[in-house]
């Protein structure tokens, strides 16, 4: 069901473009293979040799490092890898049973305003969650996805997904991660997102004993809702090599 906040944020594409390839990797997929292949599919896209494409994945543990990340938010550098990343905002945490999801769209297609794109994501995310009678909630002084812990405290929230984009000649890629069942202690290791006065949790955190397939299940109906048809392809290439319908 669509979110009532979700209504106002619809991100179609114009009439005629086709529908946007969905697709789930195999396995982890490493952090650097992944931007080449998106840095090489937001080529093709902007030169209109390919069609939009969000792309699932899961990595291996790994912090990154955004435009925007502050030194001093790196706790634990020794830890796991660290990134870094041309996406916005600050440092973030992936690693297995996090889906992240890169987000390839044209949006001279759609509408050329990341404000209105930003916002579009995070209600792709709010109507994931409440496929599941989670709510999740938008800051206007922070990006991303939250959900209140009155449990915790009255005034306790967590964060339960994440947003950084890049855009170059219009296009999208990076995208959003939403924890399903990561180890939640991996965040330890920095401030997520600079954020420190409020702590992260998962749908598994949450009481609800989901699987990554549910989840994609909701992300892809969530996501038509707002930005339009997708079609399923079976795999994405190796990075760098173009897919055969692209």
């Amino acid at each position: 069901m669509k979110t009532r906040e979700a209504l106002s944020e619809l991100f179609r594409p114009a009439a005629g473009s086709p529908p946007v390839e969905w697709v789930v990797a195999d396995g982890l997929v490493g952090y650097d293979e992944a931007v080449a292949e998106m840095e090489h599919r937001a080529g093709l896209i902007a030169d209109g040799l390919a069609p939009e494409r969000v792309w699932l994945v899961e990595h291996p543990p790994l912090y990154t490092a955004g435009t925007s990340a502050k030194d001093e938010d790196l706790i634990a550098p020794e830890r796991f890898p660290v990134h870094r990343s041309g996406r916005g905002g600050q440092y973030t945490y992936h690693g297995p049973g996090q889906r992240v999801a890169y987000v390839m769209l044209d949006l001279k297609r759609r509408e050329p305003d990341l404000r209105r794109f930003v916002a579009a994501l995070e209600a792709w995310l709010i109507d994931t969650l409440d496929a599941f009678n989670v709510r999740g909630e938008r800051r206007e002084d922070r990006v991303g996805v939250w959900v209140r812990r009155p449990e915790k405290a009255p005034d306790a929230e967590d964060k339960i997904a994440a947003i950084g984009i890049r855009v170059r000649r219009w296009v999208s890629f990076h995208g959003i991660s939403l924890n399903v069942e990561p180890d939640l202690s991996h965040f330890d290791g920095i401030v997520p997102c600079g954020v420190s006065r409020h702590g992260v949790t998962s749908l598994v955190d949450l009481g609800l004993p989901l699987v990554m397939a549910d989840v994609d299940l909701a992300l892809r109906s969530a996501f038509e809702q707002i930005f339009g048809e997708t079609v399923a392809v079976a795999s994405a290439p190796a990075a760098g090599v173009r897919a055969e319908n692209s």
